[in-house]
């Protein structure tokens, strides 16, 4: 159920100019049909976060094909004209380095970068937030952007490293499958984070785009011998606070 303002909308009418098959419509839908509630205070706020769950999903496209490499962070790379590569296998954004620009040369020279799926859920959120707001409001809002995981970024990022229980696996939510049983010599496999993508498939860098099964068996390959516990998808999810990132678009 959507509400705004308190207030059920009461038919199936896209916001916007929004098709039933586009990202955003099929978000609405399964907002409007679901038993869990979503409210909003506007109809702006809720048109952000569907073009922001757009954004979110193209980012995750694009970061699959771009030539990232995967590696752990002891062995991360980066661009060095755009950033500062951190003890801890971080990308700190250089000083005086355009964000924008520094963002878009992950995607347009992926091969100059390695780094592990937290960070890439963190280029894939920046990324999305680049689009929606346009590069001067995003320059002005990330100056400082610090690549690596959800324990280490901006404020207005905090909520996407607090996966919460969800009645709903939405499009653009960011996903986590567990593998308990994980090979003490291969920790990097021992959880996959995955942006939900349209048509059953997830990105998960390392991984790639893959159904659910496919990234099962890819994390079962990386458990012990005697393993006893499947990998699985967890039942919660991360997601941004929408409502404070809406406040800032113009």
């Amino acid at each position: 159920m959507i509400l705004i303002a308190n207030k059920p909308i009461s038919d199936a009418s896209l916001p916007g100019s929004f098709t039933a098959n586009s990202v955003e419509g099929q978000v609405f839908n399964a907002m409007r049909v679901s038993t869990a509630q979503y409210a909003y205070d506007s109809i702006q706020q809720l048109i952000f976060e569907l073009r922001l769950r757009r954004e979110i999903v193209n980012a995750a496209d694009l970061l699959y094909r771009s030539g990232l490499n995967f590696a752990v962070f002891l062995r991360t790379i980066c661009n060095e004209v755009y950033w500062d590569r951190t003890r801890n296998g971080g990308f700190q954004l250089k000083s005086g380095a355009n964000p924008a620009q520094a963002i878009r040369d992950i995607y347009e020279n992926g091969s100059q970068y390695a780094t592990e799926c937290a960070t890439a859920m963190m280029i894939v959120y920046y990324k999305a937030l680049l689009e929606t707001y346009g590069e001067s409001q995003f320059n002005s809002m990330f100056k400082n952007i610090y690549l690596m995981n959800w324990y280490i970024t901006d404020p207005l990022l905090q909520a996407v490293g607090t996966p919460k229980p969800a009645a709903d696996k939405l499009l653009g939510d960011r996903g986590y499958f567990a593998n308990p049983d994980v090979d003490p010599q291969t920790p990097q496999w021992q959880g996959e984070n995955v942006i939900i993508m349209p048509g059953g498939l997830y990105y998960g860098h390392g991984l790639g785009m893959l159904p659910a099964d496919q990234i099962i068996e890819d994390l079962n390959e990386n458990r012990v011998d005697d393993a006893t516990v499947s990998a699985y998808m967890t039942d919660s999810v991360g997601r941004p606070d929408f409502k404070l990132l809406a406040k800032y678009a113009q």
